[in-house]
């Protein structure tokens, strides 16, 4: 089945306001951007998103998020955004922030229809015990708090409950893709998109190099096309269109003098 679609807004065309949504990335590593846009350009509002953080330099979702777009996040990072901040203590944004590694395995468990699991993280916090802001009033007080979650003992450890996440909709970028929607990322890009790409019942991918079915060594492989149902190729430019978050350049050493 050929899952390729000509056009950034025929991929997120039948996304709907108040969609739940998956995004893979990690910073400005691995971020579906040309996806995001077309979002954006569609006007969509009223989103519940799951992604580790919610864009940075005002770019991925840091774009829909300013724009009021995103009412709800899922996530285990914050970071550098200052609006992300700004609307979650305010009480504009709803946000449930929980371990990095938890959220991996709970998109994980959703795509392997797995509906809830027992991890060690986060037992004896509020993470298990509950009252973790979900929302603020705006005056500094917790309108909504994070609800109790059940413990149980095994092996004389304790675990806590946590629920797979399953989305209606999935954004994911890759390195590699074919028409049957077989995914290959590149390096640190690998990050959260291929967890996420199985979280959803609808999976777009965004993929910088569009190859034929066959071309992909089957072992090399991140994510089937079982869980992939359309392709949008990228063009040249949207590919090298790829910001640097953060710059760390060395300063040479000067010579020292030598004396005979």
């Amino acid at each position: 089945m050929d899952k390729v679609v000509t056009t950034a807004l025929g991929g997120v065309s039948d996304v709907p306001d108040g969609a739940s949504l998956a995004v893979g990335g990690f910073g400005l590593s691995g971020v579906p951007n040309v996806l995001i846009q077309a979002l954006f350009d569609r006007g969509v509002s009223g989103l519940s998103v799951v992604s580790n953080n919610c864009g940075a330099m005002e770019s991925g979702l840091a774009m829909l998020l300013a724009a009021g777009r995103i009412g709800r996040v899922t996530g285990s990072y914050v970071g550098a955004n200052k609006e992300f901040a700004r609307q979650y203590l305010a009480g504009e944004l709803e946000v449930e922030l929980i371990p990095q590694g938890t959220l991996a395995e709970r998109m994980r468990a959703g795509g392997a229809g797995i509906p809830a699991f027992y991890t060690p993280a986060g037992v004896g916090t509020q993470v298990a015990d509950g009252g973790l802001p979900w929302r603020y009033d705006g005056s500094g007080g917790v309108a909504l708090a994070s609800p109790p979650k059940e413990v149980r003992t095994f092996g004389g450890v304790a675990y806590v409950l946590e629920h797979g996440i399953r989305t209606g909709f999935v954004l994911v970028r890759a390195a590699k893709g074919d028409r049957h929607g077989n995914l290959v990322f590149s390096r640190s890009a690998r990050n959260f998109n291929p967890l996420a790409a199985m979280a959803g019942r609808v999976t777009v991918a965004e993929v910088e190099e569009l190859v034929e079915p066959g071309a992909l060594d089957p072992d090399a492989v991140h994510v089937p096309g079982i869980f992939v149902q359309r392709v949008v190729a990228l063009t040249p430019e949207q590919v090298a269109d790829k910001k640097v978050e953060r710059r760390t350049v060395s300063v040479p050493a000067k010579r020292g003098s030598v004396r005979a």
